[in-house]
C-alpha cells in the first residue's frame, strides 16, 4: 500500500507540483495508481526521490538528471555509464566547496577585522 501524492511532497519536501513535473520529464517513473485513480507512492519511488533531491542539492541540472534517469531504467547494463555521469558531477561538486571554502575565508577575514575595530 503506498501513499498519496501529499505524504510523498511532505516526506520528500518537494511539492506536489514538482512530483508531478518529475513524472511528466521522466526523471520519475509512471507512479503507480490507487483503486481511485489517485498517484500511490511506495518505498522504492521516497528513495529514489531523495536521491534526485540529493543531485539538485549539488547543482547537477535537470538534464543530466533525466540522462541519469534514463540510464537506471536500463538496469546494470548502464552501471560504467551512471558511474561516469556521478564522477563528473562529483568532480564539479568539489570545484564548488573549493570555491566557498576560499570565498568563506574572505568572509571570515572580514568579520575579524571589524571585530578588532569595535573592541578597540
Amino acid at each position: 500500500m503506498g501513499i498519496t501524492i501529499q505524504e510523498a511532497s511532505r516526506k520528500s519536501g518537494l511539492s506536489a507540483h514538482t512530483l508531478r513535473y518529475y513524472e511528466r520529464i521522466g526523471l520519475i517513473h509512471e507512479v503507480d495508481r490507487g483503486p481511485n485513480g489517485h498517484r500511490s507512492y511506495a518505498a522504492p519511488d521516497l528513495n529514489w526521490l531523495d536521491f534526485l533531491t540529493k543531485l539538485r542539492a549539488t547543482g547537477m541540472p535537470i538534464a543530466a538528471m533525466c540522462r541519469y534517469a534514463e540510464l537506471r531504467r536500463q538496469g546494470s547494463k548502464s552501471f560504467a555509464e551512471r558511474r561516469r555521469l556521478l564522477q563528473a558531477h562529483r568532480e564539479r561538486v568539489k570545484a564548488q566547496i573549493a570555491q566557498l571554502t576560499g570565498d568563506l575565508a574572505v568572509l571570515d577575514h572580514k568579520i575579524d577585522f571589524y571585530t578588532a575595530q569595535e573592541n578597540e
